[in-house]
């Protein structure tokens, strides 16, 4: 046998067609997805599996073949439930194959020994730094999550937020983001002021429809006991007994953060986020955001977690092309430094 790799034989059961044809895939393209992803090679007739890879990851490619297979029990009255790309995506994700775990890690600990239970079903953190994080969210009064999309930012700050509304801990969820347009202008918008913020905030009302269902969140904005509003709103304002989240704040400039960050009242949490690659301010004005990390990276009770291209859960392409900025930025700043350097050199 080569040396390092080793074979696993594995049977999955109860014995069903139909669920077998689910975990593998139109075309086997699951299985083909995990082969492709973990250097592995997977091959099976019938319920019986065998997998030949790295020591190191055939096991835990037997503990995902098992967890993705349960996943197809029948659900009443909709049958199997498909397998999907996504799916396999995320469970590599979420069983960390390729890293080596750090039981020491408070972000760890987190991710795997709590979730957070919303009508989805459970959540949890898929990476480290997510699961750090969250784990950052639970123990300081502001937490920013600053990264590329993809990384779970603001779709695990509103599922914290659900969560602690769901625990009683706090009494309202507040959900802002400043109203500055990606290159289209909001006068070309119909409607008025509310309607053409609308689709700015329309990320965060998605994720608050997942966790609770659409009534539900329409009662509990009826309410009031949820808050999607444009960061203008937030002036002025005192917020006690909230979890405040700001998104997309690197489009806030310095004043908007410091009047943000002045709202937060007693028994309150704060989460920012945002991508400090995408800024849609006008070249003069200053991010909020860059501002802040400047500013307060030293002030106790606020936690700065940075994310990376590894953290991207959507499409894996998705984090090849953060990879791909980023090495471009980083050749730009290395060829402007160069020549400033060259130009600075006497004669």
């Amino acid at each position: 046998m080569t040396p390092n790799v080793t074979h696993l034989e594995l049977e999955l059961a109860p014995a069903d067609g139909q669920r077998l044809a689910s975990l593998c895939g139109p075309f086997d393209d699951n299985l083909k997805q995990l082969e492709r992803r973990l250097g592995v090679e997977i091959n099976y007739h019938n319920q019986h599996f065998h997998v030949v890879g790295p020591v190191a990851v055939t096991q835990a490619v037997g503990e995902l073949l098992r967890d993705l297979y349960l996943a197809t029990q029948p659900v009443r009255g909709q049958g199997v439930p498909d397998i999907t790309p996504e799916q396999v995506h995320l469970a590599i994700k979420e069983a960390r194959v390729l890293e080596q775990d750090d039981e020491s890690d408070p972000g760890y600990r987190y991710g795997k020994e709590v979730t957070i239970k919303t009508k989805r079903g459970l959540i949890k953190p898929r990476t480290p730094n997510q699961a750090q994080y969250v784990a950052h969210i639970l123990t300081h009064d502001i937490t920013f999550g600053i990264g590329p999309a993809g990384t779970g930012k603001t779709y695990l700050a509103v599922a914290a937020a659900v969560d602690a509304l769901e625990r009683q801990e706090i009494r309202r969820i507040l959900l802002t983001r400043p109203a500055v347009e990606a290159g289209e202008k909001l006068g070309f918008l119909p409607g008025d002021l509310s309607q053409k913020v609308d689709p700015y905030l329309r990320p965060l009302y998605d994720a608050l429809f997942e966790m609770l269902g659409f009534e539900r969140v329409e009662k509990l904005i009826e309410r009031n006991v949820i808050e999607v509003a444009p960061l203008a709103y937030m002036r002025g304002r005192t917020l006690n007994d909230a979890f405040i989240i700001l998104d997309e704040s690197q489009n806030t400039t310095v004043e908007q953060m410091k009047m943000f960050l002045t709202r937060i009242g007693f028994n309150s949490k704060a989460v920012i986020t945002g991508d400090i690659t995408q800024i849609d301010l006008p070249r003069n004005a200053k991010s909020g955001l860059r501002h802040a990390i400047e500013v307060l990276s030293e002030v106790e009770g606020l936690s700065f977690n940075f994310f990376r291209a590894e953290d991207v859960v959507r499409h894996p392409v998705v984090a090849r092309i953060v990879r791909a900025y980023e090495a471009f930025d980083d050749a730009q700043k290395r060829q402007q430094s160069a020549t400033q350097t060259k130009g600075e050199s006497p004669a």
